[in-house]
């Protein structure tokens, strides 16, 4: 690992100065650590500058104004844990006990959480090309082994997948993220948080240099109360997700009022089906619209060599946890 400075602050805005003082690559925030570290000893990323902001007040998990108000630097497991969010915002709590393992969980933060970056091979390996990690050098996932990678929402200049089950769950319940920068705070849709990779991939959010986040809010409303999360791995633990659904439904008798669905393990991003929402809104639930759902969701699919299997897959999730949801129906309708 190349040699850095290390600088620790109490501050927000003191860390920002500090990272926005340097270029973009010379300067980085860390706070579990649990990400940035391995990146650094893999040579995937060499900062000059490490910033921890681990310790910086927002940390906090409140209800306040109808809206969840989650602290960037708050743990994984104090979120997961928290009985206002198992009861009121429960695909959150469910997204974040299926990520990593409890000893990630009990030192990663949201905010970095959100930060992740893929878990591609050909990114993590300084080996071979990668446009995200080294623009311009190619993309190995194209005719390498993909079956891991994206079917929607890529280019012919990636097709990694975003790893965080957190924000699938987020971008599910309409969540934002706050920042803080160098021209101040900004509020910024989860939708809109995760860039696509089109001809820039390695411009992976919509943060600007010296940009941190200071934490997330999630509107409150009965679709959260009535959310969920389900998650499809190789392994039982500790992997990350083949694909993913989060799903946030009220139903009246078996009409559909309202919807929201999000991916994961899909999409360069979390890809949220606007199509396959239209597809069940206003209609009764049942196995010919659930269908009709996810035939909308992979319209646009282009899947590759070794991930066609997705296309199938995730349509059997989306009516697994559809069929989950209406099995609550009394819950949904009491809670309108």
């Amino acid at each position: 690992m190349k040699p850095f400075d290390y600088a620790r602050t109490l501050r927000p805005s003191e860390a920002v100065g500090l990272v926005a003082s340097r270029s973009r690559d010379e300067a980085a925030f860390i706070a579990g650590g649990t990400e940035l570290t391995n990146l650094m000893k893999d040579g995937v990323l060499a900062p000059d500058l490490v910033v921890d902001v681990g310790e910086l007040p927002l940390s906090g998990i409140e209800l306040r104004d109808g809206r969840l108000r989650v602290g960037a630097t708050a743990r994984m497991r104090e979120v997961a844990d928290h009985p206002l969010v198992r009861k009121r915002f429960p695909a959150i709590s469910e997204a974040l006990l299926a990520s990593a393992s409890p000893q990630v969980r009990n030192r990663a933060t949201i905010g970095g959480n959100l930060m992740q970056r893929t878990r591609c091979g050909y990114y993590r390996d300084v080996g071979s090309p990668c446009n995200r990690r080294e623009p311009g050098s190619g993309c190995a996932a194209i005719d390498g082994q993909n079956r891991r990678h994206a079917i929607l929402g890529g280019s012919d200049h990636c097709i990694a997948v975003h790893p965080s089950d957190l924000a699938v769950a987020l971008s599910a319940l309409d969540a934002v993220v706050r920042t803080l920068g160098p021209d101040g705070r900004r509020s910024i849709a989860l939708k809109d948080f995760h860039l696509l990779p089109g001809a820039t991939p390695h411009r992976e959010t919509a943060l600007r240099h010296g940009e941190m986040i200071t934490g997330v809010e999630v509107p409150e409303s009965p679709m959260a109360r009535n959310s969920r999360y389900l998650k499809l791995r190789d392994r039982a633990s500790f992997e990350f997700a083949v694909v993913s659904v989060a799903a946030a439904l009220t139903l009246r008798g078996r009409v559909v009022t309202d919807v929201r669905l999000a991916f994961g393990g899909i999409a360069p991003r979390p890809w949220r089906s606007y199509a396959a929402e239209d597809a069940l809104r206003g209609r009764p639930l049942t196995d010919a619209t659930v269908a009709a759902a996810g035939r909308a969701l992979v319209r646009d699919a282009k899947p590759r060599e070794h991930n066609a299997f997705k296309v199938e897959l995730v349509q059997r999730a989306l009516a697994d946890i559809l069929n989950d949801l209406e099995g609550n129906r009394d819950n949904l309708e009491g809670n309108r």
